[in-house]
């Protein structure tokens, strides 16, 4: 279903509203109507289209260098690396990736190098959680709208620190009701309806831009899961990392197979324990994530969230990327 401005506009709420009629300062990138997926308009207006390669061993932006430069894009291509995962901005005063200049700049980069920008990451949402500050819910319509500009497929909703979905008890110390070998975090109900609800108002934007949104966080897949049910939208999908499921306790196989391939997004690929994937004391048991990744006909992107060791970037990427592409059968 394709859902047009007017209708949007009147089915969405307060500030989301706001955001696309470009009423809040400073959001050019909003003022418009949903923007149409087709090549000649997801080129931000310049008529060029951006490179779009086939899923590969992307990278972190904030691991590759600073956030939002795309001059690092020819040390990702020199690194092995054929995708990169662009943050929307730095902070609240930063958010560079509003400026079509900047899109077009990554466009120009991109095509020269061979590199795709398949996510939009949101990073902000951890200082700034969606649940509680609404003006999150503007950034999230300029991140849907950079990713048509870039080519992305998705965006990546991050919700850890302030934005941790996890309830806390009076002491501040996160519910894990299980009592098995794996964590079961009790949710902390009011932020959760806080986040579907508004969840529920930007989704068409990201159907209408043929963008998935990425939820990223600290809970278990099947708690991911009840959330997209109540937001309704096969739009709204999993960020799943490895890393991060292993070390809050989940069973990453498992939930990798419940989740299954058209609800995961894309895929982070870390360790808690090296920056030297599939060296000796990894965390991660990543021949049974292959397996299961395997076992779903996972066909996206694998994106590194480390930068090897310090003053080691480009040596240790390469050989993360190598180890990747053995590990997961990446062609």
């Amino acid at each position: 279903m394709t859902i047009n401005r007017r209708r949007f506009l009147e089915t969405s709420s307060g500030v989301v509203a706001a955001a696309s009629l470009g009423s809040v300062a400073g959001l050019s990138a909003c003022a418009e109507a949903p923007p149409d997926t087709s090549l000649a308009s997801s080129s931000g207006g310049h008529g060029q289209e951006p490179f779009v390669g086939k899923p590969g061993i992307g990278i972190c932006d904030w691991n590759l260098g600073p956030m939002c430069d795309p001059e690092e894009i020819q040390n990702a291509a020199a690194a092995d690396l054929t995708g990169i995962q662009v943050s929307l901005g730095r902070d609240p005063d930063q958010i560079l990736l509003r400026n079509p200049a900047l899109q077009e700049r990554y466009q120009e980069l991109g095509r020269e190098h061979g590199v795709s920008f398949h996510s939009i990451a949101l990073g902000m949402f951890n200082t700034h959680p969606l649940a509680d500050e609404p003006r999150c819910a503007v950034w999230l319509v300029d991140a849907i709208d950079a990713a048509v500009a870039l080519g992305a497929t998705n965006v990546l909703m991050a919700f850890f620190g302030n934005g941790d979905l996890r309830y806390r008890d009076a002491q501040g110390e996160f519910v894990n009701e299980s009592a098995g070998e794996f964590a079961s975090f009790r949710l902390d109900e009011e932020k959760v309806g806080s986040v579907v609800d508004t969840l529920k108002q930007v989704v068409p934007r990201a159907m209408d831009a043929g963008v998935a949104l990425g939820l990223e966080n600290t809970i278990s897949g099947a708690q991911n899961l009840e959330i997209i049910e109540r937001v309704g939208s096969e739009w709204l999908k999993v960020y799943y990392d490895l890393g991060n499921s292993t070390g809050y306790g989940y069973d990453v196989p498992t939930e990798v197979r419940e989740i299954g391939n058209d609800r995961i997004c894309e895929v982070h690929l870390k360790d808690w324990s090296t920056p030297l994937l599939g060296s000796e004391g990894c965390m991660v048991d990543n021949a049974a994530a292959a397996a299961a990744l395997a076992d779903i006909g996972y066909d996206k992107w694998l994106v590194l969230e480390t930068s090897g060791r310090e003053g080691q970037f480009m040596e240790d990427t390469r050989a993360n990327v190598a180890w990747a592409k053995e590990t997961f059968r990446v062609g």
